[in-house]
């Protein structure tokens, strides 16, 4: 069997982090799956899904979609969000929603999380993928819809 790919697309416009640098030790760890971060601009702005999908998982702050292979890919918006139990979020899909890597999922106004102290870095991962199975993450600035890392499967042994 050979091992599959998955090219994840960058939900929102801002700064690259790598996964290491994430202010947060679950993330930074990649004890949720690894993976990369995009810090966006203090100014509100849209989440789009990072892969075609399922939207299994819709929170204020947080979402999971679920390609057709069954990989789950979590974005998840700033630092501690929860917190502000959807303060500051406009969902803009459903859960159950079948959507292309691109449709807008939902507007973030970061007034509320700035104003908290909490950090807006996002973090883009597959989840329970290994450690450092995210690759070509690029640095700097990257928009919304461009390709943030490719993740490959391990190859699983022929039976």
């Amino acid at each position: 069997m050979t091992a599959a790919s998955l090219d994840v697309v960058s939900p929102l416009t801002g700064r690259v982090v790598p996964l290491q640098d994430v202010p947060d030790p679950v993330f930074a760890g990649q004890m949720v799956g690894a993976g990369a971060g995009v810090e966006p601009a203090a100014e509100p702005f849209e989440v789009v899904a990072p892969v075609a999908g399922k939207l299994v998982k819709l929170l204020p702050h947080a979402f999971v979609v679920v390609d057709a292979a069954g990989r789950g890919i979590l974005t998840h918006v700033g630092i501690d969000t929860v917190k502000l139990k959807g303060e500051g979020f406009t969902l803009l899909a459903e859960k159950g929603d079948e959507v292309e890597a691109g449709t807008v999922v939902m507007r973030v106004d970061p007034s509320a999380a700035l104003a908290a102290g909490y950090s807006l870095v996002s973090p883009v991962v597959v989840l329970d993928s290994k450690p450092d199975t995210a690759t070509g993450v690029p640095e700097g600035q990257i928009k919304a819809g461009d390709r943030l890392f490719s993740w490959t499967a391990p190859a699983q042994p022929s039976a």
